[in-house]
């Protein structure tokens, strides 16, 4: 089998703007691209243009666009498609980070394509972009045990200990930056989802 590589040029987090969305599970994409900012030194600023806030990390000799959107979750595909078209920068460049309620809280998994599963910002982003062909970094948040219950769930902060799980995760993840910029991506792959 033909190891898979990625040419990385844009990573969206996900999640939806203001103060009381904060610190809730669905901005687990927020907190991994936040993550990853702090330790590249990178400082996000708003871009109109983009519908959000931005910034930009060197790393293995690429640069990297860091993106927030600041719209809400359900039009999250209108901040990405803007960066992308502006750069000119191809769908299966672009990785998203969200929260994901089909893994448990400990676990995150890298994978190319696929469909929304249910989640509005991915619903949205395929929309905008016309593709599902981009990479998808899935934060586990868990699910609540019932599906009418999903909305209220990722709109509320997780307990005391999920979230110690899912801040490891966010660690986790950010610590297989340095393998997806350099286009490993299974290596990146093999290191995340072996913790």
């Amino acid at each position: 089998m033909a190891v898979r590589s990625i040419d990385l040029k844009v990573i969206v987090g996900l999640g939806n703007p203001g103060s009381k969305y904060t610190e809730t599970r669905h901005n687990a994409g927020f907190w991994f691209i936040e993550e990853v900012a702090r330790r590249y030194s990178a400082t996000f600023r708003p871009e109109k243009k983009f519908h959000g806030e931005v910034a930009k990390i060197s790393l293995e000799g690429s640069d990297i666009w860091l993106l927030k959107p600041a719209t809400f979750m359900n039009r999250s595909g209108l901040a990405t498609q803007s960066l992308l078209s502006f750069y000119r920068i191809a769908a299966d460049q672009c990785l998203v980070a969200h929260d994901e309620i089909d893994l448990p809280p400990g676990t995150a998994k890298l994978k190319s394509g696929g469909g929304h599963g249910g989640h509005n910002g991915l619903r949205d982003i395929i929309s905008q972009l016309g593709t599902k062909d981009f990479y998808r970094l899935r934060i586990g948040v868990g699910h609540p045990g019932n599906k009418d219950q999903v909305v209220d769930y990722v709109l509320h902060k997780a307990s005391r200990d999920e979230q110690t799980l899912i801040d490891q995760d966010i660690d986790d993840a950010a610590s297989v930056m340095p393998e997806l910029a350099s286009g490993a991506l299974e290596q990146a792959m093999q290191k995340l989802h072996s913790k």
